[in-house]
């Protein structure tokens, strides 16, 4: 059985039921967006029958462009490179020229498998080519490397006390939407078995 790909593929037009994507900012980098799901909440009715509100939930939302109504994801595109501007900030990353691709990087056995698939209009659920964003194709966004004579790594980074967007991004995400890194109120869903450590010295707030 063979599935067209428009009827399986998730669409911005059909998010979860009574939630939404929201995104919280960055402190010190204030382009950093991490996204979350607010999942809205039913009242509660007391022994009086009043109905009580609660307040919506966030939680982890890793749906990438999916859900955001401000988003038109396609899958053919590929994902926005959220990194890019980051790494282009730092000023010590160049770009050098990368391997071609090969018929195996798209699922395919040799460069003539590839052919015949194309003209047989991918029957066999082989892979389509990356075509890029806006035009731009696989082979113009080239891959970097290191160019200022030291490692560009988190951890490099977090060593000459460099706070990277990527850090503060994890920071938000792992400590939750409640976290005082973004000002918003805590509440008794900050309150967590604490599990077992295996000796890790964890703080409670990253």
């Amino acid at each position: 059985m063979i599935a067209d790909k428009n009827s399986i593929e998730p669409t911005a037009e059909t998010p979860l039921p009574n939630s939404k994507k929201v995104y919280l900012p960055g402190t010190l980098h204030p382009d950093v967006r991490v996204p979350f799901r607010e999942i809205s909440l039913a009242p509660t009715k007391d022994f009086s029958g009043n109905l009580d509100p609660n307040a919506p939930v966030r939680v982890y939302d890793c749906s990438g462009p999916w859900g955001d109504p401000n988003q038109s994801p396609d899958s053919t595109q590929g994902l926005p490179a959220l990194r890019a501007e980051w790494i282009k900030r730092r000023g010590d990353t160049s770009q050098y020229d990368g391997r071609d691709v090969k018929p195996e990087d798209n699922g395919y056995l040799t460069r003539g498998h590839e052919e015949f698939a194309s003209q047989a209009e991918k029957t066999k659920n082989r892979l389509e080519h990356f075509q890029g964003r806006n035009g731009q194709s696989a082979s113009d966004r080239r891959p970097l490397r290191a160019s200022a004579g030291h490692p560009v790594t988190q951890l490099w980074y977090a060593k000459q006390g460099i706070i990277t967007p990527e850090m503060e991004f994890i920071a938000i995400r792992e400590n939750g939407p409640h976290s005082t890194l973004n000002s918003q109120p805590s509440t008794s869903l900050r309150h967590q078995h604490p599990g077992e450590s295996f000796g890790a010295s964890i703080p409670k707030e990253i």
